[in-house]
């Protein structure tokens, strides 16, 4: 889906933050300590370098754990956080006789079934058998095409991306959105480059595709050879494909077509009849971000064999489920995606990934536990005060430049007056009453979850854009700027030590979360 988010590099923020904080001192409100010695190298010259001066004993006495691909205050606080949702997730799967249907029967069933790794062991690939007959039932191009249609209605995205999304022009009309994908590897450059590290990454990209397959059952032969044709069809598809920082170019990315139009671009492709499979109605115009992709990928649906695209899906469906099948694929998925592309030494145990994927997937209800538990009305109406002062102080600043015209000066404060505040959680919480969840089926939770998502995602066509949705969950150790709602957003994960504390002075607090709010006020 095509949310264009402005996420804010909140590490940058963390980083200065290392020396000056430490976590709260027990035995009073408002007990901090704001500068720590303790992280200071005081051996270096402040003038000849002020970061290891301010941070050297605190970089040598952390080293990045095996686990994590980076480490900083940042990540302290997403760690310490995920301690926090941990909790939660024990204290709901605790509890076997939950409601049908409630938070806590969801969320800790959800828990359960993702845990559970005797039942996984033991239902290896079983969980996709019926996905992967449909593709071997593939007879011609256009049945491809309407299974690929049907993959993106259960939020498995191949061959292409879809969404729906508010016009970058028009942000009051939702419009369907399609953009590249179809890669095993991030973007174009994995395929092209030549450098070191690339080519390096490139090759065990193309040893790790037999391992997949042969863990799907192919001897090692036909695994290699299969595994070469699927890599070149790969190939062909990052040829057409923007790198990824043309897809920085919010102008380039932006293509409206009538139905008509992008059928004439790409002929073999039945674009009514693909919007129909992907259940939108009555939908004249599309965005496509990018047209060379959706042109070369229509002319492979004519000349790539049908047995290549089977091949190739099927291999695309396993390894995009992997990390949630049995410990073989588990295990070969990381050594390539973790070890090898991130440089991750050790793997993020389980139960962290259980919880991210619960937070993707029913991110609202596990929002509602967090929130109840961590963030109580209070703090949000605080961190709304905060926001509402350093707004007002960017008005009066407006004002007295002197280089800015007064029409000009008009126009600023009136769109910073207008921007939305949006702070902790939503006041909207998402209804999950059609999501089966079990907890004797990790898979079947996570495809259950994507189908309600896109469901709701297509639902929004033909209806007012909703500016009381959020882009992350409450939980999320972040924030955002949404240029096209003029919008900032603070979830309840990011308003804590050391950003923000309740019963923190307002200085502490300025200094912490007010520097973030500062950088999305430059943007406003």
């Amino acid at each position: 889906m095509y949310k264009k988010l402005l996420i804010i590099a909140v590490i940058i923020f963390a980083a200065a933050a290392t020396a000056f904080r430490t976590p709260p001192l027990p035995g009073g409100e408002g007990g901090f300590k704001v500068l720590d010695k303790a992280n200071m190298d005081l051996s270096v010259e402040p003038g000849d370098n002020f970061f290891l001066y301010a941070n050297g004993a605190w970089l040598k006495n952390n080293p990045i754990p095996g686990d994590q691909t980076r480490w900083g205050s940042f990540t302290e606080l997403q760690e310490n956080n995920m301690k926090k949702l941990h909790d939660i997730l024990d204290s709901a799967a605790g509890i076997t006789n939950a409601p049908a249907n409630s938070i806590v029967q969801k969320v800790g069933d959800f828990y359960r079934a993702g845990m559970d790794t005797n039942a996984i062991e033991a239902a290896g690939i079983a969980p996709l058998n019926d996905l992967l007959s449909e593709v071997d039932k593939l007879k011609d191009a256009t049945e491809l095409q309407a299974f690929v249609a049907k993959l993106q209605t259960i939020g498995i995205g191949q061959m292409y991306g879809f969404g729906v999304s508010p016009d970058d022009k028009n942000v009051a009309k939702e419009v369907c959105q399609f953009g590249q994908g179809g890669l095993g590897m991030p973007g174009r450059e994995y395929y092209y480059d030549n450098d070191a590290r690339t080519t390096k990454i490139r090759d065990a990209y193309k040893g790790y595709i037999p391992k997949m397959l042969m863990l799907m059952g192919e001897d090692e032969a036909t695994a290699k050879k299969d595994g070469n044709t699927i890599f070149n069809l790969e190939m062909e598809l990052a040829k057409a494909s923007l790198t990824r920082v043309e897809m920085r170019d919010p102008i380039a990315l932006y293509n409206k077509y009538s139905i008509k139009a992008i059928n004439k671009l790409t002929p073999g492709m039945d674009w009514k009849t693909t919007l129909s499979n992907l259940k939108v109605k009555g939908e004249d115009t599309v965005l496509i971000s990018t047209p060379k992709y959706f042109i070369a990928l229509a002319k492979m649906y004519k000349t790539v064999p049908m047995s290549t695209w089977k091949m190739y899906l099927k291999y695309h469906i396993v390894n995009d489920f992997s990390s949630f099948l049995s410990s073989r694929f588990d295990k070969t998925h990381f050594d390539f995606y973790g070890r090898i592309m991130s440089g991750q030494q050790v793997q993020t145990p389980r139960w962290k990934r259980v919880l991210r994927m619960i937070d993707g997937n029913i991110g609202d209800l596990l929002g509602q536990l967090y929130v109840d538990r961590y963030f109580k009305p209070e703090a949000k109406k605080r961190m709304m005060d905060l926001l509402s002062n350093l707004q007002q102080t960017y008005a009066d600043r407006i004002k007295r430049l002197d280089w800015m015209s007064a029409e000009t000066k008009g126009k600023a404060i009136g769109k910073l007056n207008t921007f939305m505040k949006k702070i902790g959680y939503t006041d909207k919480w998402k209804d999950y009453n059609t999501v089966t969840i079990v907890n004797n089926n990790y898979i079947a939770n996570i495809l259950s979850a994507s189908a309600w998502e896109y469901k709701e995602n297509i639902n929004k066509l033909g209806k007012p854009v909703d500016r009381m949705e959020w882009g992350m969950t409450p939980p999320t150790v972040n924030a955002y700027y949404n240029p096209a709602f003029n919008e900032i957003v603070f979830p309840a994960g990011i308003l804590q030590f050391p950003f923000f504390e309740f019963s923190a002075d307002d200085a502490i607090n300025y200094g912490g979360i007010g520097a973030v709010i500062g950088r999305f006020g430059q943007l406003v």
